[in-house]
C-alpha cells in the first residue's frame, strides 16, 4: 500500500524536476559550450535524486510480499532493459541511428510496471 507521505515527497520532487527542466532547457539553448552549460544542463539532478530517495523509502515501508513482487519485477525490468539496449547497440553498429540515453527509463519504466502487474497476479 503506498504510504501518503510518500507519494506526496515523490509528488513535490517530480515538480521539482519539472521546473528544473524547464528552465535548464531555456537558459542551455542560449549557452556557450563549457562549465557553467555543464552545470545548468545537471540542474535536475538533485530533484531526481530526492524522486529515488522516496521510491526507496516506499519499498523499505512494503510488506515482505510487496517486496517480494517488486524485487522481481524490478529484476525483470534490469534484464529486460540490458538485453534490448545492448541488442539495440549491436544494432547501431550496423547503421541503426543512435538513440538517447533518455531511452533506458523509457523502456524500464514500463517493463517495471509490466513486472509488477505479473507478479501481482502470480501472487493472487
Amino acid at each position: 500500500m503506498l504510504h501518503k507521505r510518500h507519494v506526496i515527497s515523490f509528488v513535490l520532487f517530480l515538480v521539482a524536476y519539472m521546473a528544473c527542466v524547464l528552465v535548464s532547457s531555456h537558459f542551455l539553448a542560449s549557452m556557450a559550450p563549457g562549465i557553467a552549460k555543464t552545470l545548468v544542463a545537471l540542474v535536475p539532478v538533485p530533484a531526481m535524486i530526492g524522486m529515488a530517495w522516496a521510491v526507496v523509502q516506499q519499498l523499505r515501508s512494503l510488506d515482505e510480499m510487496v517486496r517480494r513482487i517488486q524485487l522481481e519485477a524490478l529484476g525483470l525490468a534490469f534484464v529486460a532493459t540490458a538485453l534490448l539496449t545492448f541488442s539495440y547497440g549491436f544494432l547501431e553498429t550496423a547503421g541503426f541511428p543512435r538513440l538517447s540515453m533518455f531511452m533506458v527509463w523509457s523502456l524500464m519504466g514500463p517493463l517495471w510496471a509490466l513486472g509488477t502487474f505479473i507478479g501481482v497476479r502470480r501472487y493472487r
